[in-house]
């Protein structure tokens, strides 16, 4: 099985200038816990990616109006990715290794065709397989949610 098999497609998106109270409503109105960004809607290139967590370890932790601040000021980037033909298992080693709950699908032009989550592994992986995953997912951190610490090590 193959993750274009899994992933969930046409995630929503923004870009760095979209503010985070509008990546919020995304999120509550796609049932989402993370929003791609995307350099911009002519290229739809990937740049970073903002999670619920992004949002509150790098605004209200701080101390930062989120507000008066966008996407591109929480983002998390580098992101670990997949293509759609990568096996679901080497989707799941990906995750566990990086410490990622969910991790964008991205085309050979570098554009996010989907996501996939701890959810859709679950659903469709070997339980072992999912087991594991939450198992390394769940592992204590060296690094802590700040601006300068990649996607890999905050989710």
């Amino acid at each position: 099985m193959q993750v274009r098999d899994i992933m969930t497609p046409d995630p929503v998106y923004c870009t760095r200038q979209t503010s985070l109270t509008d990546v919020a409503r995304m999120m509550v109105t796609h049932d989402c816990g993370i929003v791609p960004v995307v350099e911009n809607t002519d290229t739809m290139k990937l740049v970073g990616v903002v999670t619920d967590r992004d949002m509150v370890c790098r605004t209200l932790a701080r101390g930062r109006d989120p507000i008066t601040l966008a996407a591109g000021d929480v983002m998390s980037s580098p992101v670990v990715t997949v293509f759609p033909e990568t096996s679901v298992e080497e989707c799941a080693e990906t995750m566990g290794q990086n410490q990622v709950r969910r991790v964008p699908v991205l085309d050979h032009d570098g554009i996010c065709c989907g996501m996939v989550s701890q959810a859709d592994l679950a659903l469709h992986a070997p339980e072992e397989e999912t087991a594991e995953v939450v198992k390394d997912v769940s592992q204590p951190t060296t690094a802590a949610s700040s601006l300068n610490t990649p996607a890999a090590a905050l989710h």
